[in-house]
């Protein structure tokens, strides 16, 4: 076959086309950082890195899943702080009016204050966070203590329950009816005990009622801290995924900017010289319009 002028310049021109193609992809790569800004550059590292953004999505969002479960936790500790310390009061009181030496005017003063403590947990038994009340089950849109009476309604003692990992869910609720209702009405006995004249040994009965009430906030407080330590470990284990997808992205769609910027002076090399030669072979008047 004979070689012809036309095949040589046809010839020089592809491969200067094709030597344009690469300088401008490396290009693209130095200016993003990216090895590919299309999926047809290179698919397989476009699948992958659609894989590994999911994962990341998917941490993040259990990360602030977990901030939702410390909010609830967190606020069902500190109401439970505030009823311990409620009872602590009470226990002071019903020791003070259980003496011989009280009056009844003293012991009516002292019943005017435990009242008051009784509403006041009342009132921590409908502890709410973003409109949702934290003691009554599943029963998220309804008040434990209406005012007058505890709620009776389903659902009081389920579990409210958020996911922080693939199929790892968390109860950030804490059943309170039993507990609430329980203080309540010893609560309620002490105050008709000291309205109603009772001995002083009558009174100080109470005193381990409240001690049992205690124990039991306790043991509430105990199960949340629990509860708090496996939100700190899932804490730690979505911040180390995060770091190894993070890092398994990177290697996946991040450049080697000293690789690529060797390869971007190669290729300028390469076409340099293919210039060159290409000048060396064409006619002059089409080397001189090229140059």
């Amino acid at each position: 076959m004979r070689v012809t002028q036309s095949m040589l310049s046809n010839n020089m021109l592809r491969n200067l086309s094709s030597s344009y193609n690469k300088m401008g992809d490396l290009q693209n790569q130095l200016n993003t950082g990216k090895k590919i800004t299309r999926p047809s550059q290179d698919p397989v590292v476009a699948i992958k890195g659609i894989g590994y953004r999911t994962d990341l999505n998917k941490v993040e969002q259990y990360q602030r899943n977990l901030g939702e479960v410390n909010n609830w936790l967190d606020s069902s500790d500190d109401a439970l702080d505030h009823v311990g310390q409620a009872l602590i009061r009470v226990q002071e009181l019903v020791t003070d009016a259980a003496t011989g030496t009280k009056t009844s005017e003293d012991r009516q003063k002292i019943q005017v204050e435990i009242t008051q403590i009784r509403q006041q947990i009342q009132d921590l038994g409908n502890t709410k966070v973003a409109d949702k009340y934290l003691f009554t089950g599943t029963n998220t849109l309804s008040p434990l203590h209406d005012g007058t009476n505890f709620t009776a309604t389903p659902g009081l003692n389920k579990d409210v329950t958020i996911e922080v990992y693939d199929g790892v869910e968390i109860k950030v609720n804490t059943n309170g009816i039993d507990l609430f209702s329980g203080i309540d009405e010893v609560l309620g006995k002490i105050e008709t005990s000291l309205g109603d004249g009772s001995a002083g040994t009558v009174i100080s009965s109470y005193l381990t009622d409240i001690n049992t009430q205690q124990n039991s906030v306790l043991e509430k407080r105990a199960d949340i801290g629990a509860r708090q330590n496996r939100v700190e470990m899932m804490e730690n284990r979505l911040s180390s995924q995060e770091v190894i997808v993070s890092k398994q992205l990177s290697n996946n769609e991040d450049i080697d900017y000293e690789k690529v910027i060797t390869e971007m002076i190669t290729q300028e090399s390469i076409h340099n010289a293919a210039l060159s030669v290409g000048a060396r072979i064409i006619q002059p008047s089409l080397v001189d319009f090229l140059r």
